[in-house]
């Protein structure tokens, strides 16, 4: 016994004789509850009055797995009332139709597109494409357009059963790969998005987005029979799940319309905090990119003159001992390897050793055959951390004092 869901998705309600109970599981003489497959979760409802937990196809048998203790519910032979959750019946068609109408939408954008997956959850629909062609931010805007301008569209949504080599030879029909390598013989059952014959009233002429069917698909899942029962379809975002795929997410429903008006508040906000229309944000968040890199520029070479007069106060400061030319201290504002690259700048011409200091960190460079890498050992033996280098340019990081008090064991005090 095969699921009659795909058949007649519109009935809900319906009566069945129970032919076997094996603990709390359930089979039917007929039924309408569609069974988990093809990234279409399994119907909820109820059989009897009990909960339906869940439904599978198993050895091409429709088993449902009733609540605990369902099986005691329902004896071998008797009629039972069977009820599938409509609301989420509903949904569920129009999830995955909204997934043709997406592909549909993908094969006239995107270059030698390919199906590699489809999944419906409680808060969004996944496809997976499998295409040559990136697909950024702009596609994302296209695909939603698209997919919305056939809901509005009105398209007719068929379903019928073929012979399989026709299909299979249809290079109009989409397959999911693990779908096409689970053929066998037979029929295969492919649904249309057909062509659109609805008026735009604002001009009276036929709307037009491209000749013929929008897609037609091998699928056994359950539709709408219009696209204008999908609503508002809201693409999410994309992601990539692996080599070679593209995974598209969007909502339909209330989820879609309220993602719809987080998006829009978004806007408006940016809008007014930008002080311009909707339509110029792009501008206006250019312009503030535009400011924002000249005043870091204006930061960044207002630090290079501060760090410069402090260096060339250290300069003046160096001292001798044992017959060595020091410049020692500390410099604000830099990380460990700019603090390298000015201690490197002031060695030489009568420097022999200079030793930088920034929070924690400790940049030494040498001339003369003096050892940078010893200086920063010293250091560290005295005040924990940890560094390395060459002779003439090492770093330390991680020590545990102060900057004063390194500088301090520098210069012998």
């Amino acid at each position: 016994m095969s699921s009659l869901a795909a058949a007649e998705p519109s009935v809900t309600t319906f009566e069945a004789r129970v032919e076997r109970v094996d603990g709390d599981s359930v089979v039917l003489s007929e039924s309408y509850f569609y069974p988990e497959g093809g990234g279409q979760p399994a119907d909820r409802g109820t059989v009897a009055g009990v909960p339906v937990k869940h439904v599978e196809r198993r050895d091409g048998t429709v088993v449902h797995h009733l609540g605990e203790g369902g099986g005691d519910a329902v004896e071998v032979g008797t009629e039972v009332v069977c009820d599938v959750d409509e609301r989420f019946r509903t949904y569920c068609m129009r999830a995955h139709t909204a997934s043709h109408v997406l592909y549909g939408a993908g094969r006239r954008l995107f270059e030698e597109l390919g199906y590699g997956g489809f999944g419906i959850t409680t808060e969004k629909v996944r496809v997976d494409f499998t295409t040559t062609s990136d697909i950024d931010d702009e596609a994302l805007v296209e695909l939603e357009r698209l997919v919305n301008r056939v809901v509005w569209e009105s398209r007719p949504v068929s379903w019928t059963e073929v012979p399989r080599d026709e299909a299979l030879s249809r290079p109009d029909v989409a397959f999911n790969t693990k779908t096409e390598e689970g053929l066998g013989g037979g029929t295969v059952r492919l649904v249309t998005v057909g062509a659109s014959e609805r008026s735009d009233e604002t001009t009276t002429e036929t709307v037009v987005n491209d000749a013929g069917d929008w897609d037609v698909a091998a699928c056994g899942g359950t539709h709408v029979s219009n696209t204008r029962e999908l609503g508002p379809v809201t693409v999410l975002g994309r992601s990539n799940p692996g080599e070679g795929l593209t995974r598209v997410e969007f909502a339909v429903g209330p989820a879609a319309i309220d993602r719809r008006a987080t998006e829009k508040r978004a806007t408006l906000t940016a809008a007014r905090d930008l002080g311009t229309p909707v339509e110029d944000v792009p501008e206006g968040i250019d312009r503030l990119r535009a400011a924002r890199d000249e005043a870091a520029a204006e930061r960044d070479a207002l630090r290079e003159e501060v760090v410069g007069t402090r260096l060339a106060d250290l300069r003046e400061e160096s001292f001798e001992r044992d017959g060595v030319t020091w410049v020692v201290g500390t410099v604000d504002g830099l990380d460990a390897n700019a603090l390298a690259d000015h201690a490197r700048d002031l060695a030489g011409d009568g420097v022999d050793v200079v030793a930088l200091v920034a929070d924690a960190s400790l940049a030494v460079a040498t001339s003369d055959g003096h050892d940078a890498s010893a200086v920063v050992d010293d250091v560290t033996d005295q005040f924990g951390g940890g560094g390395g280098g060459s002779p003439t340019v090492a770093q330390g990081g991680g020590l545990s004092a102060d900057p004063a008090a390194v500088v301090a064991f520098l210069r012998g005090e």
